[in-house]
């Protein structure tokens, strides 16, 4: 996963600059979509990573099945297809996802718990992430019984971890 991650990380500063100066971010995140979805299907997967089809055969498909794209998105398509990089396309999503949340003054949080939260204890915990953060909290809440207790926070590559396991795992290695 971290070597996708470093192959990834050039075509995703290349992507979110292009995004930038057309002044697109949400176009080019769909784009990104679609790509994700695209190389998800099977199929699909199975004809790009085939050495049988050639890197052109690849690019034609890739861009008659991702619809209306514009210059830059076709640009961005082919040179994938060319590199060979299409396999890393669902990292590259991700990772311009993080960059467009930064520059949108956004974060995607996930919050799993042990049990539901209502609606008063996700508001308090957007809030004070808000606070922490400087940034608009978009929360999406999941319930994780494995917990036992407390919750586990996680903002991209970030983690806060407030659940009774950790504690209980931290206090066994204090005791040891």
């Amino acid at each position: 996963m971290s070597e996708a991650n470093t192959i990834a990380r050039p075509y995703v500063q290349a992507a979110f600059e292009a995004a930038q100066k057309q002044a697109d971010l949400k176009g080019w995140s769909a784009v990104m979509q679609v790509l994700t979805e695209l190389m998800a299907n099977a199929d699909i997967k199975a004809v790009v990573s085939s050495p049988r089809v050639k890197h052109g055969q690849v690019e034609e498909l890739m861009l008659q099945l991702a619809g209306d794209l514009n210059k830059e998105q076709s640009n961005f398509v082919r040179i994938l297809a060319q590199s060979g990089r299409l396999e890393v396309v669902a990292e590259i999503a991700e990772m311009f996802e993080v960059l467009r949340a930064e520059a949108e003054k956004s974060a995607q949080v996930t919050v799993s718990s042990a049990f539901a939260l209502n609606d008063a204890q996700q508001q308090k915990i957007a809030a004070a992430l808000k606070s922490r953060l400087g940034c608009d909290i978009k929360l999406s809440c999941n319930v994780d019984k494995t917990l036992l207790g407390g919750i586990v926070i996680r903002m991209g590559d970030k983690v806060i971890d407030g659940s009774a396991n950790t504690r209980l795992t931290e206090l066994a290695y204090a005791l040891a």
